[in-house]
């Protein structure tokens, strides 16, 4: 678990650096690339609690998230040029972030006793891209994983994986194969410019 907590520090990070990115390039103020890093970062698992009747969310029960949501929004103010040069490194990171959110989203379906395939889905997915969305239609733009992107069908599959390997695979493997499935459905995506098709 001390690996996959580190994981999903890492893609908070990320998380909150494309949030933040997104508010300087809408040249927002301070305070808007705060929100928008912080939204992003925590969003997904926000929406997650609020589904399932986890109240207050976890985000607001420990801030711990949003002080790194937060560190890394005002770090990225300063070196914002220099970041952007790093675009393939981010994505990488963005995608062990979403493995990590989406097999934490995913167990938290079976913490609930909400043990089935459908909920585990919808709660490994909404973890994991909830805060994206999020971000967003903030700034009135479309959702990204709206827009061809292999992402949220990286989570499906790798929700799915954890669902049907809990039977068989002694925790917590089932969480860590849905790390890696997901990681691995999204770089590839990622490496081979994999899309899905525009209707």
């Amino acid at each position: 678990m001390i690996v996959l907590d580190l994981m999903g520090i890492i893609g908070t990070v990320a998380f909150a650096l494309a949030g933040a990115l997104t508010g300087i390039k809408k040249k927002l103020d301070v305070f808007g690339v705060i929100m928008l890093a912080i939204t992003t970062a925590t969003g997904g698992g926000i929406l997650r609690d609020l589904l399932i009747g986890n109240s207050p969310p976890f985000a607001l029960r420990d801030p711990t998230f949003v002080l790194i949501s937060i560190v890394t929004a005002l770090a990225s103010c300063f070196v914002y040029h220099q970041i952007t040069r790093f675009n393939y490194f981010i994505l990488i990171c963005d995608a062990i972030g979403l493995g990590a959110f989406t097999a934490g989203g995913a167990n938290m379906a079976i913490m609930q006793d909400h043990n089935t395939l459908f909920i585990m889905i919808v709660l490994g997915v909404t973890t994991g891209v909830g805060g994206g969305v999020l971000r967003d239609l903030f700034v009135q733009e479309i959702p990204f994983v709206f827009r061809k992107e292999i992402y949220a069908v990286a989570a499906i599959v790798g929700a799915a994986c954890f669902y049907y390997t809990q039977s068989a695979l002694p925790e917590p493997v089932p969480m860590y194969s849905c790390f890696v499935v997901t990681v691995v459905i999204r770089v590839l995506s990622i490496v081979y410019d994999l899309n899905l098709p525009v209707v």
